[in-house]
C-alpha cells in the first residue's frame, strides 16, 4: 500500500491567509521528502476556513519546489467553471508538471459555491458530465471547435485563424489526457461505477464510515466490467484522518479534545453535511435520528489516532474491513501545533506504513 495525502484543511478563521497557504505548501514539501507518492488539494471559493480557492494555482506554486511527488486537483468543481477555461488551464499545468499531474474532478459539494455561481437550483451532476465531456472533446478534437450543450456551447469557428494559431486550445502533456480521479462521497456511489466505466479512478472520502467506504469497491468493479477493463485494487485510493504521536496521551489530546484541529475539522464538516441533509454519512443505522450524530461520535468513528503501533493495528483492521486498496491518503488538517503535526507525518511514513505493509506481506505469505 502506497502513502499519499489529500488536504482540504479547515483553518481557524482568525489565522492570516498568507500563513495558512504557506503552511499547506510546507505540508506538501515535507510529505515529498518523507516519500509520499502523491497529494491532492481541495478548493472552495466561498469558505473562509478552507483557504485554497484554486487547486491548479496552488499546484503550480509547488511544481518547481517538488521533483517526484504527483500532484492532483482535489477537485476541480466543474459546474463552477467554463469547460474551455478548464481545458486550457489543465493543459498548461500538465505541461508544467511534465506528467506529475492528476486531474481530480467533481460536481462540487459546497452549497455556497453553487449559490455564488448561480448553480444552486440546477442539476450540478448533469453540468459536471457535460463539462468534462466538453473538456475531453476539446482535447481529442481539432480547431475550430463547435460544441453545443445544454449548459455551455463552445465555438471558435467565426474567429479561427489557423496560420496564427488563433482559436486553438493546447492539448495536455499526458496523452490523451492526465489520469482522471473522482471523489466518492456517498455510500453505494453510482458515480464510482460511471467513472470506472470511463477509465477514471475513485478516491473514497475521509468523512465516510468504513461500512460506506466498503461499498465503493463493488461499484468500481461493476464500472470496470462495463468498461471492459480489469478492476485493480491498486487504483483505489482511500482518504483517512490520522494522527500519530510518540505517546498515547498526546495523540488523544490532539486528535479528540475540543479545540484540537481534528475536533474543529469534523465539527465544521458535520455541521455542514448534516445541515445539507446528509447526516446518513455518519450513521450506521439509517433509522437513527440526526441528533445522534455528534462531533464526539464522528471523531470516534472516523479518526485513527495513537502511537505508531496503535495506528498501524487500526489501519490494518480498517483495511480488513473495507478491502484491499492501493493508496492511503493521509488527510491534511490545520497545524495547531506545528511540531506535533510534522512529527505525525514523520511517524506515519517511517513507522506506521512499514509496519502496515510488513503485516500485509506476512498475512499474504501464510
Amino acid at each position: 500500500m502506497k502513502l499519499g495525502f489529500f488536504t482540504m484543511p479547515i483553518h481557524p478563521l482568525h489565522r492570516p491567509l498568507h500563513e495558512t497557504l504557506r503552511e499547506d505548501r510546507e505540508f506538501c514539501l515535507i510529505a515529498e521528502k518523507l516519500g509520499f507518492c502523491e497529494g491532492y488539494f481541495g478548493e472552495h471559493i466561498t469558505d473562509a476556513a478552507e483557504t485554497i480557492t484554486s487547486s491548479l494555482i496552488f499546484i503550480a506554486w509547488l511544481l518547481e519546489e517538488t521533483k517526484t511527488i504527483r500532484l492532483g486537483s482535489g477537485t476541480i468543481n466543474l459546474p463552477n467553471q467554463h469547460p474551455a477555461r478548464v481545458a486550457a488551464e489543465v493543459a498548461m499545468l500538465d505541461h508544467m508538471a511534465k506528467g506529475r499531474y492528476i486531474m481530480g474532478i467533481s460536481p462540487g459539494g459546497l452549497l455556497s459555491d453553487a449559490e455564488v455561481f448561480g448553480n444552486l437550483d440546477k442539476n450540478r451532476t448533469e453540468m459536471f458530465v457535460e463539462a468534462i465531456d466538453h473538456v475531453l472533446g476539446i482535447w481529442s478534437g481539432e480547431p475550430p471547435y463547435n460544441r453545443v450543450g445544454q449548459h455551455w456551447s463552445i465555438s471558435t469557428e467565426r474567429t479561427y485563424i489557423p496560420a496564427l494559431g488563433q482559436g486553438a486550445i493546447h492539448k495536455p502533456y499526458q496523452r490523451p489526457h492526465p489520469p482522471i480521479a473522482i471523489t466518492a462521497v456517498a455510500p453505494f456511489s453510482k458515480g464510482v461505477t460511471e467513472a470506472a466505466q470511463r477509465g477514471w479512478e475513485p478516491i473514497s472520502a475521509n468523512f465516510l464510515l468504513p461500512c460506506w467506504v466498503k461499498t465503493h469497491w463493488p461499484k468500481y468493479v461493476e464500472g470496470c466490467e462495463k468498461g471492459g477493463r480489469p478492476a485493480d485494487p491498486a487504483n483505489w485510493r482511500v482518504a483517512k484522518s490520522i494522527f500519530v504521536a510518540d505517546d498515547l496521551a498526546t495523540a488523544r489530546r490532539y486528535a479528540t479534545e475540543p479545540g484540537s484541529p481534528y475536533h474543529a475539522y469534523y465539527n465544521s464538516l458535520a455541521t455542514k453535511l448534516v445541515g445539507n441533509g446528509r447526516a446518513n454519512l455518519f450513521k450506521r443505522d439509517q433509522s437513527a435520528p440526526d441528533s445522534s450524530v455528534t462531533v464526539d461520535s464522528v471523531l470516534a468513528d472516523l479518526v485513527i489516532w495513537g502511537t505508531p503501533e496503535k495506528v498501524a493495528d487500526e489501519l490494518a483492521a480498517f483495511q480488513d474491513e473495507v478491502g484491499e486498496f492501493g493508496t492511503l491518503l493521509y488527510a491534511g488538517h490545520d497545524w495547531a501545533d506545528r511540531t506535533l503535526a510534522i512529527r505525525s507525518l514523520e511517524l506515519m511514513a517511517e513507522k506506521v506504513m512499514p509496519a502496515v505493509n510488513a503485516g500485509r506481506r506476512s498475512a499474504a505469505a501464510e
